[in-house]
C-alpha cells in the first residue's frame, strides 16, 4: 500500500483556501493572483501550493481593494459567505482604508453622473465662453 502523505487539518494549500474563504471565485482565480505578486504571506510572496496555517498573516490584493487579514481557522470545503468572514480576522486599518476608497468611489459616480457626458453645441459654446475663446 502507498503512502500517502495528507496535509493535517490545521494546513492548507493557500490557493484553496482562498477560494475556501471566499476572496476569489475560482482556484484557478486565486492561483493566478498569487503567481501575479497580489498574495503575500507573512510578508514574503508564494506559491499557489504553499500551506497556510492558522495566525498567518496574508495581504491581499484584488483590483483597487487590499485586505490585510489573520487566518484563525482552516476550512475544508469552500462555505457561505457568512460563514468565510469566521475563517479570518481583518485589521482594523485595513477595513478603514477599504471603505474610505468605497466611499470616495461612491462620490466619484455619483459626480459623474451629474455630469451627463459630453457638452452639446450649446453647451460647447457657454464653456468656451467661460475659457474666454470666443
Amino acid at each position: 500500500m502507498p503512502n500517502l502523505k495528507q496535509t493535517p487539518p490545521n494546513e492548507m494549500r493557500i490557493d484553496k483556501w482562498l477560494w475556501a474563504a471566499r476572496f476569489f471565485k475560482t482556484r484557478s482565480l486565486a492561483a493566478a493572483a498569487i503567481k501575479g505578486g497580489k498574495v503575500r504571506v507573512n510578508g514574503d510572496r508564494a506559491k499557489p501550493s504553499r500551506l497556510v496555517k492558522i495566525l498567518d498573516q496574508l495581504y491581499i490584493k484584488r483590483g483597487d481593494f487590499s485586505f490585510d487579514i489573520s487566518i484563525i481557522a482552516i476550512a475544508e470545503k469552500r462555505v457561505s459567505a457568512r460563514q468565510a468572514k469566521l475563517l479570518y480576522t481583518e485589521t482594523d486599518k485595513s477595513i478603514r482604508q477599504r471603505e474610505k476608497l468605497t466611499e470616495t468611489i461612491r462620490i466619484e459616480r455619483k459626480a459623474a453622473a451629474q455630469y451627463g457626458g459630453r457638452p452639446d453645441k450649446q453647451g460647447r459654446r457657454n464653456l468656451m465662453k467661460l475659457q474666454g475663446k470666443v
